[in-house]
C-alpha cells in the first residue's frame, strides 16, 4: 500500500459509472453537480432537513423500528437466551454445552455474512439498474419480520434442546441476511430525502432514532415481560415464554415502524429498458469496480478503511456486555441498565454529530470519533481494576463516539456514490464490512488467550480501530464532494 492513497484524478472532468441514460431524481442530480459549485439562486429551496420533514421522519422510523432486531434479537435478549443454561439438557456439562451452542450461533452468523457478502453488491446493482429501491426494502424487511415471528417457536423442550438451538441459529442467520439486504436499499434512500448540504444531519437523525427506539423497546420488554415473574397478560418465564413473546412483540414493532418509509418516502423513478439480469448484475459489478479503481480510487480505499474501523465499532458493542460482566462484575440486570444508558448517550451524540457532519464534514467527524474511542478505550483498559465507576464513565464515553462514527461513515459514502449507483455503493459497503467482520472477534480472542485475562481483549478491539483510523487518514478524497463540509462543497 502506498504511503498515501492516491486521490481521484482532478485534471479532467470525472465521468460517472456507465449507466443507461434515464431520468434521475432531482437530489441525485444535485449531488452530481455538487463539485461544480453551489446551486444557482433559482434552484428550488429545500426544507430545513433537506426535503419535506415528513419524509425525513418517515425514513427515520425504519431505523427506530430496526432496533427490534438489533437490540432485542442479536444483542441483548434472544441470542443471550439461546446461549444460556436454558438449553442445557439434564446431566450435561453446562460449560461445554454453552460453548457448543455459542459456536453454532457464531457459525450461523458467519454463514449469513458470507451470503450477504456475495449477494449485497450484485443485488444493489440490480436495484439501481431498475431504478426502484422501495420494493426491495419492503421485501427484505418482510423477511426479517417473518424470521422474528418464527423465533416464537424456538422452545427449550427437554430432549430436543440442541435442535431448538439449531433452529434459533438458522432463523438468526436468515434474519441477518434479510436485514443487511434491507439496509442496503434503506441507506440508498438517504439521497431521496436529503441534499448534499444536509446528508449528515439526516443520517444522524436516522441513527439517533435507532438508538432511541432501542431504549424504548428494551424498557417496554424489560418492564412488561422479562423482569417480572408474571408479566403482562400473565406471561411467565416457563418454556422461555417471556423471551419468545418479547421477540414476537419486537417483530410487530419492526413491521409497524417500517410502514412509513414504504408509504410516504418517494422512490426513484422507474427506469426504462428492463434493467439487467441477475448474472448481468455481477458482470456489471465487476466492471464498475474496475472502473472505480481507474477513476475514483478514493471510494474503494474508503470502503476498505471503513470496513476495518466499522468492525472495531461493532466490537465495542459486541464485547461491551461481556467485559462489563467478566471484568467489572456487572449483574445481568445491571448490564441492561447500562445498555439503556449507553443507547441514550449514543442516540443524543449521533443526532448532534449529524449536524456537525454537515458543517465540518463527515471525514473530520469520523476521525475525531475514532480518536475519542481510542482514548476512552485505553482509559477502560488501564483503569480496569478501579471498579464499576470506571466502566460507567468511560463506557458511556465509548457509546458517545460510536454513534457519530457510524452515522458519518454512511453520510461520507453517500457523498461519494455516483448518481444512479447509490444502492450498488451501499451494497459494496455491506460486503466490505462483512468481509472484515472477523477482525475484532479474532483480535479480542487472540489477546485474551495470549495474555490470560478478559481485559486484555480491550486492546484487541482498539487495535482494529487504530488500523482503520490509519487507513482512513491515508485516503485522499476529491475536492467538492462535501467530504470536508460546507466549504469543501462550495469549492
Amino acid at each position: 500500500m502506498p504511503a498515501t492513497m492516491p486521490p481521484d484524478d482532478q485534471s479532467s472532468p470525472q465521468p460517472t459509472l456507465p449507466a443507461t441514460p434515464t431520468p434521475e431524481p432531482a437530489l441525485n442530480a444535485a449531488l452530481s453537480a455538487a463539485a461544480a459549485g453551489p446551486p444557482p439562486a433559482t434552484a428550488p429551496a429545500a426544507g430545513r432537513l433537506g426535503g419535506p420533514g415528513r419524509h425525513v421522519l418517515a425514513w427515520s422510523a425504519w431505523d427506530w423500528g430496526s432496533a427490534a432486531f438489533n437490540a432485542v434479537v442479536t444483542t441483548f435478549v434472544f441470542t443471550t437466551w439461546l446461549s444460556s443454561s436454558a438449553f442445557v439438557e439434564a446431566g450435561e456439562i453446562e460449560a461445554d454445552v454453552v460453548a457448543r451452542n455459542t459456536a453454532w450461533i457464531g457459525w450461523a452468523l458467519a454463514a449469513a455474512g458470507l451470503v450477504i457478502a456475495l449477494l449485497a453488491p450484485a443485488l444493489g446493482a440490480l436495484a439501481d439498474s431498475r431504478g426502484r429501491r422501495k420494493p426491495w426494502l419492503a421485501a427484505n424487511t418482510a423477511g426479517v419480520v417473518a424470521a422474528m415471528v418464527a423465533m416464537f417457536w424456538v422452545q427449550p423442550v427437554p430432549g430436543s434442546l440442541a435442535d431448538a438451538v439449531i433452529l434459533g441459529a438458522v432463523l438468526l442467520a436468515v434474519g441477518n441476511v434479510f436485514f443487511e439486504l434491507a439496509s442496503v436499499a434503506y441507506n440508498a434512500l438517504l439521497l431521496q430525502i436529503s441534499t448534499p448540504r444536509t446528508i449528515g444531519r439526516v443520517s444522524g437523525i436516522g441513527w439517533g432514532a435507532g438508538y432511541v427506539g432501542g431504549i424504548v423497546l428494551l424498557l417496554v420488554l424489560f418492564v412488561g415481560f422479562i423482569d417480572p415473574e408474571v408479566g403482562w397478560f400473565g406471561v411467565t418465564g416457563e418454556d422461555g415464554m417471556n423471551i419468545r413473546v418479547s421477540v414476537l412483540v419486537s417483530a410487530l414493532w419492526f413491521g409497524l415502524f417500517a410502514l412509513p418509509v414504504l408509504l410516504m418516502v418517494p422512490d426513484a423513478p422507474a427506469k426504462t429498458g428492463g434493467g439487467v439480469s441477475f448474472l448481468g448484475a455481477y458482470r456489471k459489478l465487476f466492471a464498475d469496480v474496475a472502473y472505480l479503481w481507474r477513476t475514483q480510487r478514493s471510494t474503494l480505499w474508503y470502503l476498505v478503511a471503513s470496513a476495518v474501523y466499522r468492525d472495531g465499532l461493532a466490537g465495542v458493542f459486541t464485547f461491551g456486555g461481556i467485559l462489563a460482566v467478566a471484568v467489572f462484575g456487572f449483574t445481568s440486570s445491571e448490564v441492561i441498565v447500562f445498555a439503556i444508558a449507553a443507547n441514550v448517550v449514543a442516540g443524543l451524540s449521533t443526532i448532534a454529530g449529524g449536524w456537525l457532519d454537515d458543517r465540518i464534514g463527515p471525514r473530520r467527524v469520523v476521525i475525531a470519533a475514532l480518536v475519542g474511542l481510542l482514548v476512552a478505550g485505553l482509559a477502560v483498559f488501564f483503569l480496569h481494576d478501579r471498579g464499576q465507576t470506571v466502566f460507567w464513565i468511560f463506557g458511556l464515553a465509548l457509546s458517545a463516539f460510536v454513534g457519530p462514527a457510524q452515522s458519518a461513515s454512511r453520510g461520507l459514502l453517500a457523498r461519494l456514490a455516483a448518481p444512479g449507483h447509490e444502492t450498488e455503493a451501499f451494497g459494496l459497503y455491506a460486503t466490505t464490512g462483512r468481509a472484515a467482520s472477523f477482525l475484532a472477534q479474532a483480535a479480542y480472542s487472540v489477546f485474551v488467550v495470549a495474555l490470560g485475562a478478559a481485559y486484555w481483549g480491550i486492546l484487541g478491539i482498539l487495535l482494529v480501530i487504530a488500523v482503520g483510523l490509519v487507513l482512513l487518514l491515508l485516503v485522499r478524497f476529491p475536492a467538492g464532494s462535501g467530504v470536508d463540509g460546507r466549504r469543501d462543497l462550495a469549492a
